[in-house]
């Protein structure tokens, strides 16, 4: 059978958009000598589409365009799978589900609906979703198929040690007497997924001794980034098919030949991380209805970075750097700033706030009278820039990019109003250390573009004289450690410090740090997750609290 993989952007509540984009992929894949087209989890909808799923008219339009998707797919020689927001028959429970209909000359002759429910990490379909009671085989020309939605195909009990659901619906039709599986899925990017994604899918295929045809989202969507990399593997796990990472494609397999098209991966995990930034840049800005961008150019590394990402994400037309030197801003920083716009060709000006800052300490030092200067002032000069770069957005139109890392994020090293203003945290979910190998990428696809001071001199906000980020903060080397362990790890800071040989105490400051800046994350632009845990809605801890390590 030649099976098309339409590995495709959906944008959330799009829903005539996305079918539309469906049409036009059903009939690419049937010019291609497709029988089968298959669309990722929730396509119709996009995924994921949280609330919205609450909302009746929602529900009304989605079933609309689903007849719709039939009708305009009647003629074509193919049957087609797509995954939808349906309505639950169930007496008790959530009254929608997250389904996928087969669709064949004009109307569906086939419907699955998913059975495990995910409500980890940034999942929460428990909330939304009726499960599936029991699934069946849906037959295609004599062929019996496990038709499996995403999570359904996750729980395989020689894979993972300890499972999160006690039933196993690959094994249930696999017994079945299925002769084919396929997955449709929303399965977001983080550092290392697309490896374990063929290990688990690899074993299932050995398992069963079927072939295996997966498809993924690709895209971005708020905070999370998918990035497509569907595959088919034969029974022995072969790969016989893959997609790209991080673009829309549409790849052919067959199945009985054991041939298909296979595409680029990206195996360095660093560049696929740039790109998965490239990509949730741009469509979180133009699925948010922006197509032009700002952002304050320091002359560091990481507003450095986010400039070259916002380049590739949305061209260098769209992009302005703000350079904004105050009274301890160096004269190198403004010199590197320049540097960088120009080599990138962007748009780049200057706003001195030097006068403006002393001009709130001429007004605030009445207040102040008899405290010394500290971080308060720090702070201002930060709330001043944050103020230029809203009000530049609102009079141009532009979404504010703010360039702060997951490192100053988890300790609180950022200020709110200040250096968190703005619409899109890049950065927030890349470690210091990470910072500094993306920018090395930035430079392979831009040469030269950051110049070399730019890492080389010490990580500094300038916001008092010979200031340096280890003025208050261990080397990024070893705080990065210790953060990957506390935050997406969950190790105490006994563990830590024993695994990285350090004083316990010393751990302890770091973790209590994490833990008293929650506010200030809570407060904070959405970000793009590419680790396994980022803060965000993957990660819900209370503000008010009074439990600490």
């Amino acid at each position: 059978m030649r099976i098309a993989l339409g590995q495709i952007n959906t944008t959330v509540g799009d829903l005539a958009g996305n079918t539309d984009l469906m049409v036009r992929t059903a009939q690419k894949a049937a010019a291609g000598g497709a029988r089968l087209v298959v669309f990722p989890e929730l396509s119709l909808t996009g995924y994921p589409p949280r609330d919205l799923v609450e909302k009746p008219s929602f529900l009304e339009r989605t079933a609309e365009q689903l007849k719709r998707l039939a009708a305009e797919t009647a003629d074509l020689p193919l049957a087609l799978i797509c995954g939808y927001v349906g309505r639950s028959n169930a007496s008790a429970g959530k009254h929608a589900t997250n389904s996928a209909a087969v669709i064949e000359r004009g109307r569906v002759v086939f419907t699955q609906t998913k059975v495990l429910l995910p409500t980890y990490d940034v999942f929460d379909e428990a909330r939304y979703f009726q499960p599936a009671e029991s699934q069946s085989l849906w037959v295609l020309d004599g062929l019996p198929v496990a038709l499996t939605i995403c999570e359904d195909a996750w729980n395989d009990k020689q894979f993972w040690e300890r499972r999160l659901y006690r039933r196993d619906p690959v094994e249930e039709l696999a017994q079945s007497g299925a002769r084919l599986i396929i997955s449709i899925n929303a399965s977001p990017y983080h550092m290392g997924k697309r490896e374990l994604r063929r290990s688990i899918f690899a074993n299932t295929a050995r398992r069963y001794k079927l072939p295996v045809v997966y498809v993924n989202q690709v895209g971005g969507n708020d905070s999370l980034i998918f990035d497509g990399s569907s595959f088919v593997m034969d029974a022995d796990a072969r790969v016989i098919a893959s997609a790209a990472s991080f673009s829309e494609d549409l790849v052919f397999a067959d199945t009985d030949s054991g041939e298909g098209d296979l595409r680029e991966n990206l195996p360095d995990e660093c560049e696929a991380v740039y790109e998965a930034l490239v990509l949730g840049t741009r469509d979180y800005i133009r699925k948010c209805g922006f197509s032009r961008v700002l952002l304050g150019l320091s002359g560091g590394i990481d507003s450095s970075l986010v400039a070259v990402i916002a380049v590739d994400a949305v061209g260098r037309e769209n992009v302005v750097g703000i350079g904004m030197p105050g009274p301890f801003s160096s004269e190198g920083s403004v010199r590197d700033a320049r540097a960088l716009a120009e080599s990138l060709g962007i748009r780049f000006e200057v706003v001195k706030i030097t006068e403006i800052y002393e001009s709130y300490l001429r007004v605030l030092d009445p207040l102040f009278a008899g405290q010394p200067r500290d971080v308060t002032e720090e702070n201002i000069q930060a709330r001043v820039r944050g103020a230029i770069l809203m009000a530049l957005s609102n009079k141009w139109g532009a979404l504010v990019l703010t360039t702060g890392n997951k490192s100053e994020l988890a300790v609180g090293y950022c200020t709110l109003y200040g250096d968190m203003c703005g619409g899109l945290a890049v950065l927030s979910d890349v470690p210091k250390t990470l910072v500094y190998e993306l920018a090395r990428v930035a430079n392979r696809r831009h040469p030269g573009a950051i110049p070399e001071a730019v890492f080389t001199k010490a990580p500094s906000a300038e916001l008092r004289p010979n200031q340096t980020d280890q003025d208050s903060l261990p080397p990024y080397e070893v705080l990065d450690r210790i953060l990957s362990a506390y935050v997406e790890d969950y190790k105490t800071p006994k563990e830590i410090a024993a695994s990285l040989n350090l004083p316990v105490g010393f751990i302890s400051d770091v973790v209590n740090k994490v833990d008293r800046n929650e506010y200030k994350r809570q407060q904070a632009a959405p970000g793009l997750k590419v680790t396994s845990k980022a803060f965000g809605i993957g990660r819900r801890f209370p503000i008010a609290q009074r439990f600490y390590e």
